[in-house]
């Protein structure tokens, strides 16, 4: 058994809980959810959980130092757990994916997104595993706007379903590895059935 740090992106906070930037956080949260858990043990400036998922032992991470410090609570958990880079999955809302996208990547910049920026700052290198969750572009182009603003209720509605996605790409991604779920899902709608 492996252990991973699942560190989902966020900011604290209920000011920003339904906020499209908090896609990390919510797709933890679901996951906890299903899995009958709650991150609440405060850990590494912010809060933590632990799981067995697909085999795999998985260090659940909300980061409570808002998105652009993310990298320091990030950093924390793999130096405490002593893993490598190769044992970071980071959970992000993604402007270049359409809604109901969600798709792996490994490695890469941080494409102006402060979370990962934040990260790839504390670690050095953008070596890491992210979960791309997307939120689509801002129609009038006002990206802060569109990233901190509220996920409208249609996108509510089947939010759950693009989370569930996303989790079956997380347990592919532990008992198979990343190359089979990138080539299962990374071309995958979740709202298209």
């Amino acid at each position: 058994m492996s252990t991973y740090i699942v560190a989902g992106l966020g900011n604290p906070g209920p000011t920003y809980q339904w906020t499209r930037h908090n896609a990390g956080f919510l797709f933890l949260d679901c996951l906890a959810d299903r899995e009958n858990i709650a991150i609440t043990k405060k850990s590494f400036s912010g809060f933590c959980a632990e799981l067995t998922l697909a085999g795999q032992r998985l260090i659940l991470l909300k980061p409570q130092t808002f998105m652009n410090l993310s990298g320091g609570s990030i950093m924390q958990a793999l130096q405490f757990h002593k893993l490598p880079l190769s044992h970071l999955i980071v959970i992000h809302d993604e402007l270049d994916l359409p809604f109901g996208v969600v798709r792996f990547k490994n490695g890469g910049g941080h494409g102006g997104h402060n979370g990962l920026r934040s990260i790839m700052e504390n670690l050095g290198k953008g070596d890491f595993t992210r979960l791309r969750i997307g939120i689509g572009k801002s129609p009038h182009g006002d990206t802060t706007s569109h990233v901190l603003g509220r996920i409208p209720p249609e996108q509510m509605e089947v939010l759950a379903r693009v989370l569930d996605g996303g989790m079956e790409m997380l347990k592919v991604m532990l008992t198979e590895g990343l190359p089979k779920s990138m080539s299962l899902y990374n071309n995958k709608n979740f709202l298209e059935g």
